[in-house]
């Protein structure tokens, strides 16, 4: 008997017809939302009542939306973060629910230089200039003067440090886990407090999964303790920055910017200050982007599904 699977991870979605023979092989029938983008909890809620598998992307799957979905047995997840699925409700409804950690390691770790390069070498202000056609000097920094601190030193954390290593940066590190023994003798990464990793650091890289005790990680007594010329650059999750309190500190000059790939709404809504602020680099949730990556994902969420499909 055919079993239905939903596909919202757009991603997957936008390549689906590579992968349709692989689905007709193990008689899978497929269910897309198509152009109900961006979905609600509502849409996503009318979509999975058929479904006994989905292929998931940032999409809200709450208790709510689970509640309505009797024939549901595995949610496979197309990224790493887990925070927009509902993992009680999961455990307590029989739900398998995987994901595939690492898969954008690399993409991730290179936008977090593309980030710090931008800020420290004035790139795009110094574009802007020579389009006003204005010219002259546009005051910036060589990454071997600054400090990085890393708050998160899972996969991607632990992948910027090479990195930033590599154009002389100072490390420092946090994590609410003791970090791996081998990380400092091999980077010079000096694992500090929050508290001293805040009001040292040039820059401030967030790579933590978004849960209780990472929400609003950094709010507003967080940013009083930045330096002025501090910078920090988010590509976790929008959750664990106070945006209210990150757009006051930036616009008072508490701190000198932010690059953001994430947001605590997505799509970032047409009103945001954000959108409007000159010490404010943004980028729409892209940090994934990469072909090879993409590919994986695409691979491991197929697996993961058809593994929780014979699992439940």
């Amino acid at each position: 008997m055919s079993e239905n699977i939903l596909i919202t991870a757009i991603n997957l979605e936008t390549d689906i017809d590579r992968f349709r023979p692989l689905f007709r092989e193990h008689d899978l029938h497929i269910i897309l939302p198509r152009d109900e983008r961006p979905l609600t909890e509502d849409h996503v809620r009318r979509l999975v009542r058929d479904a006994d598998g989905i292929i998931a992307g940032d999409e809200p799957f709450t208790g709510r939306v689970l509640e309505n979905a009797p024939h549901l047995r595995v949610i496979s997840r197309w990224g790493t973060g887990l925070d927009n699925i509902d993992l009680k409700a999961c455990q307590d409804l029989g739900i398998v629910v995987k994901n595939i950690p690492g898969v954008f390691t690399a993409p991730v770790a290179d936008l977090v230089m593309g980030f710090l390069l931008a800020f420290a070498r004035r790139i795009p202000w110094a574009d802007r200039q020579v389009r006003a056609g204005e010219w002259g000097t546009v005051p910036a920094r060589t990454l071997q003067e600054c400090t990085l601190g890393i708050i998160g030193m899972g996969r991607i954390g632990q992948a910027v440090l090479p990195r930033a290593l590599g154009f002389g940066m100072s490390l420092l590190g946090h994590d609410r886990l003791p970090l791996p023994e081998e990380l400092p003798g091999a980077t010079g990464l000096q694992a500090v407090s929050k508290e001293e990793l805040l009001r040292r650091a040039d820059f401030i890289s967030l790579h933590c999964d978004l849960n209780p005790t990472s929400y609003h990680l950094i709010g507003e007594a967080e940013l009083e303790m930045m330096k002025p010329d501090a910078v920090v650059i988010n590509t976790a999750r929008g959750g664990v920055i106070d945006e209210p309190a990150l757009i006051r500190a930036l616009q008072s000059g508490r701190i000198a910017g932010a690059g953001l790939d994430v947001f605590e709404t997505e799509p970032l809504p047409a009103a945001s200050t954000l959108r409007t602020m000159e010490n404010v680099l943004l980028s729409p949730h892209n940090g994934h982007s990469s072909p090879a990556a993409r590919e994986n994902a695409h691979a491991r969420a197929i697996e993961n599904l058809l593994a929780g499909l014979e699992e439940s």
